[in-house]
């Protein structure tokens, strides 16, 4: 029998020989005033130590829903999880009372969210609000927290950090804030760490900073890191596996290398293609038409026909179509898989 141990940060039983995070066909709904939004459909994926798995999408894909799931942090209601498994360690998140699953929140399983801004307290300064998750999580003294919080500011490389954690967040930069919060979401040493579009509306330079900083935290703690992004040139250089999500589904599966090379779903193949190329200069930049569907409001058959360029008959009417497995942890959900993987891409 495998031996189950206790956590030392929270007292969940674990089982040390299980994988780290596996989601088995999580669905979430939103019950609206309009009707029932199919947010998330069946997604399934798995998370290994020291990995880096990059959910990619356009925006009302299920991406940061998905991460909401997983930490336990959906607004409900409106929101449901409505069925599947987040399993950590063996344990499913899912099953655990709330006051347990705080034990695991933050300490364990930590996210960095998309609005830095949005996300930290303006009438603190950012010092505090650091040294607030040692003191709660911890029992650290005021003290001892406080010298704690300057440590992991100068570990996230802010400069100045003793004077700097006196300040509030609108007097830091978008990147600094940045920076913040990931000093934040690395304070109680966690295991697993949700990035949630942690490079939106920097500029160039910044972003590779944040993705560098993310990529040595990470070596350093051997974390688990998931990276939500619509960014499809920060995966490339970074993220280990990919998902790709599409109303809610997960259409496609592939290591790194083998979906930048041989994309076996069309919106993955759309998406590839819509990034700007050296050799493409002077020509139009390809786009996939049309818009996501309405999720109140799911097309028959598979979500992705209106604007597939491959759509027949068969995408139109039925189910959705079926999780073709195309290798070891190679798959795709699309009935003409042969057909995309022969096409490629363009040298």
């Amino acid at each position: 029998m495998t031996e189950i141990k206790h956590s030392a940060r929270g007292g969940v039983p674990l089982d040390p020989a299980a994988p780290l995070l596996v989601v088995e066909d999580l669905q979430v709904e939103f019950r609206l005033r309009e009707g029932v939004a199919r947010a998330i459909n069946g997604v399934s994926f798995e998370l290994a130590a020291g990995q880096t798995l990059a959910i990619l999408g356009e925006s009302g894909s299920g991406k940061s829903v998905t991460a909401q799931a997983i930490m336990g942090i959906l607004d409900s209601p409106p929101g449901f999880v409505t069925g599947g498994r987040v399993l950590y360690r063996g344990v499913d998140l899912l099953q655990l009372p709330e006051r347990e699953r705080r034990k695991v929140r933050g300490a364990q399983i930590a996210m960095i969210f998309q609005d830095a801004l949005s996300a930290l307290n303006p009438v603190f300064p950012v010092g505090w609000q650091i040294a607030e998750m040692l003191r709660v999580h911890r029992g650290l003294n005021r003290s001892d927290a406080q010298d704690q919080a300057i440590r992991l500011m100068e570990r996230v490389k802010i400069p100045a950090a003793r004077q700097r954690a006196r300040d509030y967040p609108h007097q830091f930069s978008g990147g600094m804030r940045q920076r913040v919060m990931i000093a934040m979401s690395i304070a109680l040493d966690p295991v697993v760490l949700i990035a949630d579009e942690p490079t939106t509306a920097l500029d160039v330079t910044v972003q590779a900073q944040i993705m560098r900083l993310l990529q040595d935290l990470q070596d350093e703690f051997q974390m688990g890191l998931i990276l939500i992004t619509h960014d499809l040139g920060v995966v490339a250089d970074v993220a280990d596996r990919i998902v790709v999500m599409y109303a809610g589904g997960l259409v496609e599966e592939a290591d790194v290398v083998d979906l930048y090379a041989h994309p076996a779903h069309p919106y993955s193949r759309g998406l590839l293609d819509s990034i700007p190329r050296l050799d493409q200069k002077g020509s139009d930049l390809p786009a996939i038409g049309g818009l996501p569907p309405n999720l109140l409001h799911l097309p028959a058959g598979c979500a992705f026909h209106p604007r597939c360029p491959l759509a027949q008959d068969v995408c139109r009417s039925g189910a959705p179509p079926a999780r073709v497995e195309l290798g070891p942890g190679r798959a795709a959900a699309c009935h003409f898989v042969d057909q995309t993987l022969t096409a490629g891409r363009p040298a």
